[in-house]
């Protein structure tokens, strides 16, 4: 026994008729998504890349709006109870060939059908299950995500902090030690101004070690040699004499 004609199963349904394809590469993509709830079927036909599926998307569309408009049916209840692919008008065309021969040229067309039916409820509560266990499992890895950045900012947070305060230690360690440099730039500088100077007013007494003599020393050791000196002269004299 046959089953049911295609215009007689049971659904919404939604047709594009005469669009320039061949049947079977549509035939390839219907195949994927038939059976899925709408939902499913449409996320397929996103990431599918053969040209039949954004044909067959905009098909299914239509289809699940004429469900909700026409026979108000919810959206997220209904699944793709049948699709098909008839073969449309082709259209022959020739080209040249050699010897004045001709090669044929197919111009194929279908037809794309998708009907779309409420699923039972027995699949329904099975898919609100997996959608309600994939919302809890979606909302966790959001809230880990959410931890882990807070995580992250608080870490860089802390890290951006402890270099401040680093910053101002060093900060405050340099200008205590230009200020300890400048104390004792300073105190040298009172050290110097406080040296007691000779009497001629040129030499500080300080500069002169120990087996320097002063001045006076100097002079009055010169003056004793030149009282040698006369002396010296003064017997020779009279020894001449």
């Amino acid at each position: 026994m046959t089953g049911p004609k295609t215009n007689e199963r049971p659904g919404t349904r939604a047709t594009l008729r005469g669009f320039p394809m061949s049947a079977s590469k549509a035939r390839v993509v219907l195949n994927i998504v038939r059976g899925e709830d709408v939902t499913t079927a449409a996320e397929i036909l996103a990431g599918t890349s053969r040209e039949a599926a954004d044909v067959i998307a905009k098909v299914l569309a239509s289809a699940v709006a004429n469900a909700v408009s026409n026979d108000a049916m919810i959206a997220e209840e209904l699944y793709i109870s049948a699709a098909f692919a008839d073969e449309g008008i082709t259209m022959k065309r020739f080209s040249p060939r050699a010897r004045g021969r001709a090669g044929k040229i197919f111009k194929r067309s279908t037809h794309i059908t998708v009907i779309v039916s409420r699923m039972d409820e027995e699949r329904l509560a099975l898919m609100r299950n997996a959608r309600s266990a994939q919302a809890v499992a979606s909302r966790s890895r959001r809230v880990q995500s959410s931890r882990r950045r807070a995580d992250q900012t608080a870490s860089f947070n802390k890290r951006e902090a402890a270099h401040e305060a680093q910053a101002e230690l060093d900060a405050a360690a340099e200008t205590e030690a230009n200020l300890e440099a400048t104390e004792n730039e300073q105190i040298e500088s009172d050290a110097s101004d406080d040296v007691v100077l000779d009497d001629v007013g040129t030499t500080p007494i300080s500069d002169y070690d120990d087996e320097t003599p002063a001045p006076e020393v100097v002079a009055a050791e010169e003056e004793n040699e030149v009282e040698n000196e006369e002396t010296v002269s003064d017997d020779t004299t009279e020894e001449t004499n």
